[in-house]
C-alpha cells in the first residue's frame, strides 16, 4: 500500500469513526405511550432492551390489571403510568407519542396530543376505525403541524422492502397486473389475545368491523404503497360469519377486490386461517415476486428458468423498525413515507370503507 492510498485509507476511517461518534452523542428521543389496551403494545416494549436511539418516558393508562401485568412482564417502574397525557407531559419531556388504545380513540388521543403540543404521533395500524375518524385524524395533523406515522408489522418485513425495490424501483418483472395478499391468523379469540384487546377488537364501533378491519388494512396498505399512493378505480368486497359464535357482532372473514386501471389487488383477511399468515405475491407481464416469510423472497423473471429463492438483505436506518422511524421524524431527519404515511393511510381507510359498503350492498363501489 502506498502513502496516498494509507493517508486516505485513514481518513476514510476517520469520518466513519466521527460519524459513528456523532450518532451515538445523540441524545435518546423520549416517548410516551398512551393506553395498553392493544396487544401491540407487548411488541413494542419488546424492542426498548439495550436501544439508545430512543426511551420510554412514560405511559398514560388507568386500567390497574394492564399496570400490573406490564410492570411485572418488562419489570418497569410504576412511577412510569400517569392517569392522563397532561399530567404525564407536567412531569416528563416527551416529544412523542405512540397509541395502543382501540382504533375508535386514535382520533381522540391525536387531538389531545395535538392539544399538549406533541409534534408526532405514531398509532398502531389501521389509522382509524371509520373515514370520519380518519377525516378528523388529517384535520388536526394539518392544522397542528403534527406528523402521523401508521405502524404495520408488515412495513419492516426485509422481504417486503427487498419486494419493492425489485418490483418498483428496479421493474424487474414488467408491469404488475395482480397482487394478492393473505392476512391474519386462527381467530384473535383462538390465539390468546388479552381480553381488554378482544373487548375491542370484536366490537363493530370500535375496530369498525372484525377481520376486514383487522388484516384488511394490510394488504391495502402495501398495495397502495406499490401502486404510488394512488386511489383505486373500484372496490368489490364479500364478509361472511364462519365462526357467529365465537365472534357474534363482526365479520370474521373477508375477500377484497380492488382494481385500478391496470391492476387488479386481491386481498383475503381472515380469522379462520390454520396458521398464522402475512404474505404477498406481485405477478407482473414478465414474472412474479412471492414473499411468503418475512425473510424469504421467490422470485421467477424472464430470464430465470426456474424459481429462485433469495434471503433479502436487512434493513437499516429508520426502516429497521417503528421506533427507528419514529426517532428520525422527531429529529427531523426524515419524514413518515410510504406504508407508514398519513396520505397513504387515508387512502387504506377510504378502500376499508368501501368494502364495507360493499359486503352490506352487493354491490361493486366505484371512486
Amino acid at each position: 500500500m502506498n502513502m496516498k492510498t494509507m493517508v486516505t485509507l485513514v481518513g476514510f476511517i476517520g469520518l466513519l469513526m466521527g460519524k459513528l461518534a456523532a450518532e451515538e452523542a445523540k441524545p435518546p428521543v423520549r416517548f410516551a405511550m398512551v393506553g395498553l389496551t392493544h396487544d401491540h403494545a407487548l411488541g413494542l416494549l419488546s424492542k426498548l432492551n439495550g436501544r439508545t436511539d430512543v426511551q420510554l418516558a412514560g405511559i398514560v393508562e388507568t386500567n390497574d390489571v394492564l399496570i400490573v401485568r406490564y410492570v411485572r412482564r418488562f419489570h418497569l417502574a410504576t412511577n412510569l403510568f400517569y392517569p392522563t397525557l397532561a399530567d404525564l407531559l407536567a412531569h416528563t419531556n416527551a416529544s412523542a407519542v405512540a397509541i395502543f388504545t382501540s382504533s375508535f380513540d386514535h382520533a381522540r388521543v391525536v387531538a389531545d396530543c395535538a392539544s399538549q403540543g406533541i409534534g408526532v404521533v405514531m398509532m398502531e395500524k389501521p389509522l382509524a376505525a371509520s373515514l370520519a375518524e380518519a377525516r378528523a385524524i388529517a384535520a388536526t395533523a394539518k392544522n397542528s403541524g403534527m406528523q402521523i406515522m401508521v405502524n404495520y408489522e408488515t412495513t419492516w418485513y426485509p422481504g417486503n422492502q427487498a419486494a419493492y425495490t425489485m418490483v418498483h424501483d428496479e421493474h424487474q418483472i414488467g408491469a404488475v397486473w395482480r397482487m394478492v395478499f393473505h392476512h391474519g391468523h386462527r381467530g384473535p379469540q383462538e390465539i390468546g389475545c388479552s381480553h381488554e384487546f378482544l373487548a375491542w377488537l370484536t366490537d363493530p364501533v370500535l375496530n369498525g368491523g372484525g377481520a376486514l378491519n383487522d388484516f384488511g388494512c394490510y394488504g391495502a396498505d402495501l398495495a397502495i404503497w406499490l401502486m404510488d399512493g394512488q386511489r383505486p378505480t373500484s372496490v368489490l368486497a364479500t364478509t361472511q360469519h364462519l365462526k357467529p359464535e365465537v365472534y357474534p357482532k363482526v365479520e370474521d372473514d373477508a375477500t377484497i377486490v380492488v382494481t385500478y386501471p391496470h391492476t387488479q389487488v386481491i386481498i383475503q383477511a381472515s380469522w379462520n386461517w390454520p396458521f398464522d399468515r402475512k404474505d404477498m405475491e406481485l405477478y407482473g407481464k414478465t414474472g412474479y415476486v412471492l414473499v411468503p416469510q418475512p425473510n424469504v423472497i421467490k422470485v421467477r423473471t424472464g430470464k430465470m428458468e426456474t424459481e429462485t429463492q433469495i434471503t433479502p438483505p436487512s434493513p437499516t436506518g429508520t426502516q429497521v423498525d417503528p421506533l427507528a422511524l419514529l426517532a428520525g421524524v422527531v429529529r427531523k431527519e426524515t419524514l413518515p413515507t410510504g406504508p407508514s404515511s398519513l396520505v397513504e393511510n387515508m387512502v387504506v381507510v377510504q378502500i376499508l370503507d368501501a368494502a364495507h359498503e360493499s359486503a352490506n350492498t352487493g354491490k361493486r363501489v366505484d371512486f
